[in-house]
């Protein structure tokens, strides 16, 4: 029932930022958490960020801390991930998630995913 739509990926230099936005639709419930995972050729998936349904709860992978900032606007069923000082490493696909519980769940366990979006960093 759940569907995640990602948008905003694309070519940035090292240094630089980008944002990505993630559209769900299908939420019956006000439990969801959601987030990002990353995934870049041969590489496991590597989580990014979660966000729990209010916004109190947030959990962000080591590599990304201090540089990305996940949110959430729930009156338009979006999330966003906002990605400063980007780096080489950084170049993945980019997939959204959700899951119905809190942070650590979505961490774990996601039960929903997206088509994921392109995020190339180029030095």
């Amino acid at each position: 029932q759940v569907q995640l739509v990602e948008s905003g990926g694309g070519l940035v230099q090292a240094g630089g930022s980008l944002r990505l936005s993630c559209a769900a639709s299908g939420l019956t419930f006000s439990n969801y958490a959601m987030g990002w995972f990353r995934q870049a050729p041969g590489k496991e998936r590597e989580f990014v960020a979660a966000i729990s349904w209010t916004g109190i709860s947030i959990n962000y992978g080591d590599s990304v801390k201090g540089r990305f900032t996940i949110s959430r606007d729930n009156a338009k069923n979006t999330v966003y991930l906002q990605m400063n000082s980007l780096k080489l490493e950084d170049t993945a696909v980019y997939y959204c998630a959700a899951a119905r519980g809190n942070v650590l769940l979505l961490r774990t366990t996601p039960a929903s995913w997206g088509q994921g979006t392109q995020v190339t960093v180029s030095s």
